[in-house]
C-alpha cells in the first residue's frame, strides 16, 4: 500500500480512480478500509483516495503521543499538500467529520466541496449535550484503557447498536480492526476534547452536504440543525435505514446523494 512523509509521520493510503480529487476521512478506531465501498462507487469519475489517520490502520503515531483534532487537520493539510491535490472535495465521517470541519474552517479556498457525515459540531448544545457527550466517550475510553481495546471492542459496540435500538446491523467487531489500545485510547481523548477546538463554522465558504442516519443517537443528531444553521451554503439529508455508520449501513443512498451533490452543487474540474 502506498505512503506519504507528512511532517513526522508516515501517512498509508489507497487511490483509485483518475479525475477530480476527493478525499475521505474515517472515523475513530477505524481505517481507510472503511471507505472502500466509497472508493469503488467514485472511482469511475474521481480520483478517489482513503488515507489511515494517524494511529490508525498502518499510519503510526510516534511514542502513541496523545494528540488533537488540531494535529489531525495539520496531517491532513500535509497529506493534501504532498500528494498535490488541488481543491479536492473532503467527505469525513464522524472524528472524520470532526476533522474536515476544523480544515474547511481554515483553507475554505483550497476546498471544492465538503461532506459531514454522521458527526457532531464542537461546541456543547446546552447541559444535557454536554453530558451525554462527555460520558459516553470518557466511559469508552475507560473501558478501553481498562481492559484493553481489543477485549472491549465487543461491549462497545453492542453498546451502539442499543442506542440505535437494534435498527442497524454495521456496528459489529469485523467491521473495525485491532488496534492498540494506546491508540484507541488517544483516539477516544481527541474525540472527547474537540469541544476545546477553536473552529467557526461560518467561515466554510464552501458547498457542504450534511449526511446523518435515520437511527443516529441525539448526540450526533441534534447537531444537524447547528452545523446546518452555522455553514452557510450547506444542505442537509437523512440517510434512510442507517445509523451512525451511515455509509456502511445503506452505501448506494449515501454514495449517491453525494453524487448528486457533487453533481449539482460543488462541480469540480478535473486538474
Amino acid at each position: 500500500m502506498p505512503s506519504v512523509q507528512t511532517d513526522d509521520i508516515e501517512t498509508h493510503y489507497e487511490v483509485s480512480g483518475n479525475g477530480p480529487p476527493i478525499v475521505f476521512i474515517h472515523g475513530a478506531l477505524s481505517d481507510r478500509s472503511a471507505a472502500s465501498q466509497q472508493l469503488a462507487a467514485f472511482s469511475d469519475s474521481y480520483t478517489a483516495i482513503a488515507y489511515d489517520l494517524r494511529g490508525h490502520g498502518d499510519t503510526t503515531n510516534p511514542r502513541h503521543v496523545p494528540y488533537s483534532i488540531d494535529l489531525l487537520a495539520a496531517d491532513l493539510h500535509a497529506f493534501i499538500t504532498e500528494m498535490g491535490f488541488e481543491r479536492p472535495v473532503l467527505c469525513g465521517v464522524s472524528m472524520g467529520g470532526m476533522i474536515a470541519q476544523v480544515y474547511a474552517s481554515r483553507y475554505p479556498d483550497q476546498l471544492s466541496g465538503l461532506v459531514l457525515a454522521d458527526t457532531f459540531s464542537p461546541a456543547f448544545l446546552g447541559w444535557r449535550d454536554r453530558i451525554e457527550r462527555s460520558s459516553l466517550v470518557n466511559l469508552t475510553a475507560g473501558l478501553v484503557r481498562l481492559v484493553g481495546y481489543n477485549r472491549a471492542k465487543g461491549l462497545v459496540l453492542w453498546f451502539g447498536r442499543k442506542l440505535e435500538r437494534d435498527q442497524t446491523t454495521s456496528l459489529r467487531p469485523d467491521a473495525f480492526p485491532d488496534m492498540d489500545t494506546a491508540d484507541a485510547a488517544n483516539a477516544l481523548r481527541a474525540v472527547a476534547d474537540f469541544h476545546t477546538t477553536d473552529v467557526d463554522l461560518s467561515s466554510i465558504t464552501v458547498p457542504t452536504l450534511i449526511l446523518y442516519g435515520e437511527h443516529e443517537t441525539a448526540i450526533i443528531s441534534r447537531h444537524v440543525p447547528t452545523l446546518s444553521a452555522l455553514i452557510p451554503d450547506s444542505t442537509v439529508q437523512e440517510v434512510p435505514d442507517a445509523g451512525h455508520a451511515s455509509p456502511w449501513d445503506n452505501p448506494e443512498f449515501f454514495n449517491s446523494t453525494i453524487q448528486t451533490f457533487l453533481t449539482s452543487q460543488a462541480p469540480i474540474e478535473a486538474e
